[in-house]
């Protein structure tokens, strides 16, 4: 099935910037308080909340990014880079992703989720500790340049995953935002991190590929509804709590649209921690697979959680300098 080898991109609505929402409402959190509440009972009186942090935190002359792509992420809350690796790496990577998929030893253990129905792996976590290659990947400069030089400061990964869609068979994801979950279930303080998603087989229209609602970054939506306790065996399967409602994203989407990166493998995206993001189940034949690290900046580590009565396992959230293995 042919693909499209550039940046391409599904577009609805023109694209403008975000919204501006009142402060001066009932429901607003006050000085002192949880600025991003969420898992509410009720609605607020309003359908979002301004966003705190700044977006870019760094300079051009802080890394490799240039201040025309510093200023696309700041206004879009992502960035794609196609080609950005290639040739023999690519391809020992495929084959690491190939040998890590197909372990048996792994089916069936928490950090390995599979598809709501059969036994796929959907998506494999913490891939830097059980991979030597995709630790070095992680750790690459090439990856935590761009991340300190957005985030303003030193690095860590807080998270990483495969997420691997087989063809005909991969189910989508819901719209969220990332932050609200690792705010509310891993205790994530503030909006200062950033995912680097690394396209390891050809992405098209047709095999899911991640959809993101740009300028969506710059307000952070409530949701409703307890989490339930260890909520993250349903949620990494199908997601239902921490998802924003209909009304709200039929909001931010007439008025900035929906894009989807696609092309060949070796691309990547940057977006942004609170970039409200989402795919389609893989219609295709086409397997669609990538490799997420997750940077959160040092003095953002996490504390207690701000929704949840207790912490995810650590395989969903590390710490700065942790030493993580599957048998912990």
């Amino acid at each position: 099935m042919p693909v499209q080898t550039s940046f391409s991109q599904t577009r609805f609505h023109a694209i403008g910037d975000a919204p501006e929402p009142t402060s001066q409402v009932k429901g607003a959190p006050r000085t002192g308080q949880d600025p991003y509440p969420t898992r509410l009972a009720e609605p607020l009186d309003m359908p979002w909340l301004s966003r705190r942090e700044a977006v870019v935190k760094g300079r051009a002359e802080d890394g490799p990014l240039s201040q025309a792509q510093l200023d696309a992420f700041e206004r879009q809350g992502f960035l794609f880079e196609p080609g950005f690796i290639g040739g023999d790496e690519l391809a020992e990577l495929r084959r690491e992703l190939k040998a890590l998929l197909a372990r048996d030893d792994f089916r069936g253990r928490d950090f390995s989720i599979t598809e709501p129905q059969g036994r796929e792996i959907r998506s494999l976590f913490a891939v830097h500790f059980l991979s030597r290659l995709f630790s070095r990947l992680a750790h690459d400069e090439r990856l935590m340049g761009r991340a300190r030089q957005i985030l303003g400061g030193e690095a860590y990964v807080h998270q990483s995953r495969i997420n691997y869609k087989p063809g005909f068979e991969g189910k989508g994801f819901n719209w969220h935002s990332d932050f609200e979950t690792w705010h509310a279930e891993d205790g994530m303080p503030a909006m200062h991190a950033v995912s680097a998603s690394i396209v390891l087989t050809d992405n098209h229209h047709f095999n899911g590929p991640l959809m993101l609602i740009p300028g969506s970054h710059r307000v952070f939506v409530p949701c409703l509804g307890e989490t339930p306790d260890d909520h993250h065996k349903q949620s990494l399967k199908t997601q239902e709590i921490g998802v924003p409602s209909r009304e709200v994203l039929t909001r931010l989407i007439a008025h900035h649209g929906i894009e989807a990166p696609t092309g060949s493998a070796g691309g990547l995206l940057l977006f942004d921690c609170n970039t409200l993001h989402g795919s389609n189940a893989n219609m295709s034949p086409d397997p669609r697979s990538n490799v997420f690290f997750v940077y959160n900046r040092r003095d953002n580590r996490c504390v207690e959680p701000f929704a949840a009565r207790r912490r995810r396992p650590g395989f969903l959230a590390h710490a700065p300098d942790e030493a993580w293995s599957p048998q912990s």
